[in-house]
């Protein structure tokens, strides 16, 4: 297991959100976490990133105890956190939002050459290396937060509602690339109103209701649970198959 949550409780001030909290994620999975608005979801991910600590339980990633560790520091052990909205530096280029993340690489060769490398992977932002990231569109600065995991290659990426707001077309392109992040040995925990799509790619989902765990089980399961697609899928059968599972 590379991330374990074990019973946390947690919030902000002297009211908690989350009361007992236990998930996982094994080396290589795509975990969603779903449930209604104010379910708590994205407070476990603020915990597990490390902007949050616990009053209850712990935290332990790649074997060890990090339940009291700050955010820079899951950052250097390769837990990269990309909260919902803003996610980029807007003043700066796109070239020069990948050049900040190129500079946890040894060697200006390597660093040069793996921004090369995003950029061609990503032609929709590398036409626009130039551009201030504020002037990209909602998907494009999407894309070009998640392209900086192409340059890092974290362990465990926290995504916390990467198709907020997108038009369909870019929802796929995102989803893809979330799926693509597994093949290069990247986990993913996700957060995710697109509860759907979500669950489609993952291979284990976890339900929230009033900061508690309410169910979990792999994807698949979860699409095809009458409980789930009542109150989250709109009541509608599930259409798509969960290839990951």
């Amino acid at each position: 297991m590379l991330l374990e949550v074990n019973r946390i409780t947690a919030g902000y001030g002297h009211a908690p959100i989350l009361e007992e909290i236990s998930l996982g994620v094994e080396t290589g999975e795509i975990v969603c976490v779903i449930g209604p608005n104010g379910a708590g979801k994205s407070t476990v991910l603020r915990t597990v990133a490390g902007q949050l600590t616990p009053c209850a339980g712990w935290v332990r990633y790649a074997g060890e105890d990090i339940t009291r560790l700050g955010i820079a520091e899951r950052g250097r052990r390769g837990l990269m956190f990309i909260p919902q909205g803003m996610n980029i530096f807007p003043n700066l280029t796109v070239r020069e939002n990948l050049e900040i993340a190129g500079l946890l690489i040894s060697g200006k060769q390597a660093r040069q050459q793996a921004i090369r490398e995003t950029l061609d992977h990503y032609p929709i932002i590398g036409r626009k290396k130039d551009l201030y990231a504020r002037d990209l569109s909602g998907g494009e600065r999407q894309l070009l937060a998640l392209s900086r995991t192409r340059i890092l290659r974290p362990r465990l990426v926290v995504l916390d509602e990467p198709s907020l707001g997108l038009a369909p077309l870019l929802v796929n392109l995102i989803f893809d690339e979330i799926v693509g992040l597994t093949r290069l040995g990247v986990s993913i925990l996700l957060v995710e109103q697109n509860a759907r799509k979500a669950l489609s790619i993952s291979h284990r989902g976890y339900v929230l209701e009033l900061g508690r765990n309410r169910l979990t089980g792999t994807g698949s399961q979860l699409l095809q649970n009458d409980e789930v697609q009542r109150l989250y899928l709109g009541g509608e059968p599930a259409d798509e198959a969960n290839a990951m599972s």
